[in-house]
């Protein structure tokens, strides 16, 4: 027989050992605070990405108000079609391209931008109808134009 004093001593198992997981509840509290976080500032996100939009509207239509300008000093008048200030021969040859990107960029919605010459508003009108493609409208509906 083995005398007492030569036996391992048994180690008991705290309860720290024991919850070495996340319960339920727990993992249900956490996934409530990101609901919450989530449906308070998704709206804020969305608002601003909405004026981004027509931020980046305004500033393609100033983009293309400055090549529209370059072709008019070139060439005496503004062209019948904004294809122009890519594919442009001059009265003397060739005077384009007036855009980096050899392509006219659609606006943030992917629509067209809408262009007449002469415009109703000075020597070219330039407009995009917003997110809702047709005219008037407010907020991400409203109109940007190249007179205002």
């Amino acid at each position: 027989m083995k005398s007492p004093s030569s036996q391992l001593p048994v180690r008991r198992q705290s309860a720290r050992d024991c919850a070495a997981g996340f319960t339920l509840v727990e993992l249900l509290v956490v996934l409530a605070i990101l609901a919450l976080i989530t449906a308070f500032a998704a709206p804020q996100v969305f608002k601003h990405l909405s004026g981004a939009k027509s931020d980046a509207a305004r500033v393609q239509i100033g983009t293309l108000g400055t090549a529209l300008d370059l072709y008019r000093l070139d060439v005496g008048s503004y062209p019948t079609k904004l294809d122009a200030l890519v594919t442009s021969p001059g009265q003397d040859g060739w005077n384009g391209p007036y855009l980096k990107k050899l392509k006219i960029p659609k606006d943030p919605w992917g629509n067209d931008y809408i262009y007449s010459a002469p415009g109703e508003h000075g020597g070219y009108d330039l407009v995009s109808l917003g997110a809702d493609n047709a005219r008037g409208g407010s907020g991400d509906d409203t109109d940007i134009v190249s007179w205002e």
